[in-house]
């Protein structure tokens, strides 16, 4: 466990953490914070969702456009208002790993959300929208890793 920790970036630690302090529907509470909180597309990505990478194992059409910032990996998501959970799933990734370097992207453990507890509130095909986000942005992260 200790090597999972060690590859958690500090915000995605802090997030887990935060979740590990909620109890039963106040996880779901706290996911619904972040699907509120996850901010439109940048105009210049509006309407462009055919050049952007698709989640495809969502049910919830989400759409996910990544960069490099000054060495940071920046991504950009575009989720319905109508998929609240994937909404929080994307909204927690972004604030996790927004301005990582890519090779840390890349180092993230795939389940590393089991660590917040959602899996005693949401099913497991829900959960698997947050890996199949996680598995995209990694692939996303893949050109721009120099190592």
């Amino acid at each position: 466990m200790s090597d999972e920790k060690s590859a958690l970036p500090a915000r995605l630690q802090e997030i887990i953490e935060d979740f590990g302090d909620c109890l039963g529907q106040e996880k779901l509470e706290y996911l619904l914070e972040f699907a509120e909180s996850l901010p439109p597309l940048p105009e210049r990505l509006q309407g462009q969702q055919a050049a952007m990478d698709q989640v495809h194992e969502c049910i919830t059409p989400i759409f996910i456009h990544a960069e490099l910032d000054n060495g940071g990996m920046m991504y950009y998501f575009d989720v319905p208002p109508e998929g609240p959970t994937v909404r929080g799933f994307a909204e927690i990734m972004r604030q996790g790993v927004n301005g990582l370097a890519p090779d840390a992207v890349l180092r993230i453990p795939g389940e590393f959300y089991l660590q917040m507890g959602l899996q005693a509130v949401l099913s497991g095909q829900r959960l698997n929208g947050i890996s199949a986000i996680l598995a995209h942005m990694k692939q996303l992260a893949l050109p721009f890793n120099d190592g």
